[in-house]
Formats: structure tokens, sequence, C-alpha cells
């Protein structure tokens, strides 16, 4: 089949596009989640680390030119990219490249803040020489075609285009940069993280949100990262200072109105910047229709694949039910109800358990006849047997961390099991 010369074009922007993937940040309102591992490594969705939806869309695009700076408590990340990421077409020129924090600015601190951390890796990005350079987090689940993304913005000749959604007014206060923008999708004005978002013309309740993705040339990119750079009343954030500056200095600021690559409406794109978005976005996996389809073969997510057995499931008296769930491969699950539960690999549910709306990360262990209700287990937590959690936020918070949407979060430290853990025996658990 003869590809037509838009498809052509996209392929050729694409293949000389770079990928910056912001992996660095600290995830803090996701509390003991990520106690001992950044927020891109947090495992969702049963089999998935955070960061696989960022990279799987850079695959997709047909963009293999990848690099992915790190920052705090990366060892987590680090690894799952070596064995998952790492094992690319180098032959083509293509790569993808974990670029620890490096202090190149030869100051004590780390990075501070987007623009900076793209401004440290500048010499890796000029010595490939792309044409476009895209900027993405490395934290946010969706899937998105960055062609189509790239193709605007050269068709606009814009110098810096920025990906924006609806989003609910009270969802972005103090969350989102918002912005607005004219009828030809330029940008006008452009606020970071306002605490009273302006809302759209005729949408009350809505207000144009940016998704933190850029597309930029080269050229374009290194001087205003270089003019930042110097700039000692910066705060070296693309949101705070390149994006307000570019606008008033009268550049071409374009927002791209985001479509997923399926066409949802609406368009599906979760931040999970707190336990209970987190929870929330992996119980939506479970519903009849969910917004995020895994199991799309069109626009399939990538990660990392351990070699495990199937998975088990063994009647007993009352015979095993398992309704509305994820299970994962290595799980056992023995004469048990679970019900709208996710169990990540190798999870084990002894004879007699009650689980409902469980997360259940890799490598857990329930003793029997537990029972366990709106709880997320981390990695290779032990459960006594007769343990009952989520039926009593009082007693749950003596013990447990509750969220204010009345999630129990459980880690091995809270049950005296200590955080450590043997790579050679868990390589898949940090």
């Amino acid at each position: 089949m003869i590809r037509s010369n838009k498809a052509r074009f996209v392929s050729r922007l694409t293949s000389n596009t770079m990928a910056l993937v912001l992996a660095g940040g600290r995830g803090e309102r996701l509390g003991v989640l990520t106690d001992w591992r950044t927020k891109p490594a947090v495992p969702f969705g049963g089999k998935f680390r955070i960061i696989d939806f960022t990279l799987s869309n850079c695959m997709h695009s047909g963009i293999n030119k990848v690099c992915v700076l790190t920052q705090y408590k990366s060892h987590s990340l680090i690894r799952h990219l070596i064995e998952g990421w790492t094992k690319i077409n180098s032959q083509r020129g293509d790569f993808l490249d974990i670029v620890p924090a490096q202090q190149w600015t030869g100051m004590d601190t780390w990075y501070q803040g987007t623009a900076d951390a793209v401004f440290q890796s500048l010499d890796i990005i000029e010595s490939h020489a792309p044409d476009y350079v895209i900027i993405l987090a490395g934290d946010h689940i969706y899937n998105m075609d960055y062609g189509e993304m790239l193709a605007e913005h050269v068709n606009m000749r814009a110098d810096f285009s920025v990906a924006c959604m609806e989003v609910d007014v009270e969802k972005a206060a103090s969350q989102f940069g918002v912005m607005t923008i004219s009828e030809s999708g330029r940008i006008i004005d452009f606020v970071e993280k306002p605490s009273s978002p302006a809302p759209l013309p005729g949408k009350k309740n809505k207000t144009l949100a940016s998704m933190g993705i850029y597309v930029v040339s080269h050229r374009y990119l290194a001087e205003r990262l270089r003019e930042d750079a110097v700039h000692t009343g910066s705060s070296h954030d693309f949101g705070r200072d390149i994006i307000p500056e570019g606008l008033q200095r009268g550049d071409y600021f374009h927002a791209h109105i985001f479509q997923n690559p399926t066409n949802l409406d609406p368009p599906y794109w979760r931040d999970v910047g707190t336990i209970d978005t987190y929870y929330e976005a992996n119980m939506e996996l479970l519903e009849r229709q969910p917004p995020l389809d895994l199991y799309d073969r069109e626009w399939p997510t990538v990660t990392y694949q351990r070699q495990l057995p199937p998975s088990l499931f063994r009647d007993g008296e009352g015979g095993c039910i398992l309704e509305n769930s994820i299970i994962s491969g290595g799980c056992i699950v023995t004469n048990s109800n679970v019900q709208r539960s996710i169990l990540f690999s190798e999870v084990t549910v002894n004879e007699g358990c009650v689980l409902d709306g469980v997360l259940a990360l890799a490598g857990c262990n329930i003793g029997e006849k537990s029972s366990l209700r709106n709880v997320i287990l981390d990695n290779r937590c032990i459960i006594p047997p007769n343990t009952v959690i989520g039926y009593d936020e009082k007693s749950d918070r003596e013990e447990y961390h509750v969220t204010q949407g009345g999630i129990v979060v459980v880690n091995r430290q809270m049950m005296g099991q200590g955080l450590s853990y043997n790579p050679e025996l868990y390589p898949n658990y940090q």
C-alpha cells in the first residue's frame, strides 16, 4: 500500500524529532506510594508502570529517539526502563537513554524546574541535532498520537505548541496551567496553576488546561533556554517562565486541542496526582465500557514482561468467586471472594478471604479469612490471617494511611515488615 503524502509528511517529522520525558518529580501528593519510588514508576492497571503510557505513545507515534530525565528515588524507574525499554534498534539511530540529574550548571542543587531540567540536557539534544523536540511528562496516563501535534505545529508555523484539553474549573484550580486562546488556536494568555482559573466562553464550569506537553524546534528551544538560564529572577519552569515570557515577546504559541487516537469524547487523560485519583483511575478500568481501553490492539500499552506462570484459582467448600476484576500473571486465589479488584503479578489470596475494591500490588500475600475493602496494598505486603481492613475508619487510621476519600493504604513498613528488598529475588517489586 502506498502511503499518503500526509502520512509521509508526519513520518518525516517524527523521525526527526527527539522526545524528552520528564520523570524526576517527587510525586509527594501520592504520599506513601512514592515513599521509595518516583511517581512515573508507580504501578498501574495490573501490570504497567505509569511511564509506560508516555513511552508507548512515543513508540506508536514513530518517535524513537527518547531521553528520560530522572532525579528523585529513581532506582525502581531505572531498573524498569533497562529491563523493558532500552532494547531499541540502535543501528537505525534509535535510542532510549536514561539521563540522571547531572548538575551541569555548577550548582549544588538538582533541577530547579522543568525548563532547567531540559536546559541541563541541552548538550545531549544538540549532539543529536533533531529538527524538533517534544517535551513530555512521564507521570500521566493517556494515549496520544504525537505525530498529529507535530504536524499541526509545523503547518501553523508556531514557535512553541502546547497540548491542552478542557478540564473542570474546580479540578484545574491550583493544579494545572490554564490558557486563553483565539479562534485560530493562538495562545493569548497563560497562567500557571491559578487558584481561580478563567472559564471558557459559554462554558462556565470548564477551563482550557495545559497537559505539560510541548513541541518546539531545536533552535527556538535552545535560544529560550539559554536566555532563561541566566535570568536570575526566573524559576526556570516552562509554565511559569518560558511560556509567559514568550507571549510577552509576541512569539507564536499555539494550542493543540487533544484528542485520543480512538477519538474518545471526552478524551482520556489522567494526572493521578493524589492517592484518591490514582485509585479511581484504576477502578475505572473495571467499568463495562472503561474510558481507557487496555485491550485496544491498535494502540497497545507496552511494558516489561516477566516470565510468569498462569494464574490459578482453587475451589474449596465455598467455591472461588471472582467478579469484575483484573488478575495478572502468577496469582493464586484459593476459595475466596474477589470483587471489583485488581491483583498485580504473583499475588496470593489464601483460603476464605473477601476482597472488595482492592488494589494488591505485586507479590502481596493475603492471609486466610481476611476481609479487605477499598484498600491499596503496596508491593510485597504480607497480611496476617483474619485481618480486617476497610470496615472501621477509626481503627484503620490508627494503623494505616486513610485518604480523604476513605481509601486505606497499607505498606510493609506499616505491617512491621520494613521496606527492604532483595533485588535478586524480587527484581520487579520495586
